[in-house]
């Protein structure tokens, strides 16, 4: 499935935009994108697999919360960060 990096965590994908990653849940596409781009998976979920406050991930066009959702191979991961300041 396509996952689309936001620009703020491009710097572990080589500036990738995009990348082909399997996996079955939301959780292991998100282990085998730390596979491959090490480091990244950190930023993304907390220490208890919890998504982190400041990112919000959509499959397709709908929001999930729970890294235990299934996908399929035809699905779309948006990986956002939240913006702050003023």
């Amino acid at each position: 499935m396509t996952v689309h990096i936001p620009g703020a965590l491009r710097s572990y994908t080589a500036h990738k935009g995009e990348v082909q990653i399997d996996g079955a849940t939301l959780a292991e596409v998100l282990t085998a994108l730390d596979r491959r781009f090490p480091g990244i998976r950190f930023r993304i979920i907390t220490e208890q697999d919890t998504i982190r406050p400041h990112i919000r991930i959509f499959v397709n066009e709908e929001q999930r919360h729970d890294v235990a959702a299934p996908l399929q191979d035809t699905d779309r991961v948006y990986i956002v960060c939240a913006l702050s300041g003023g």
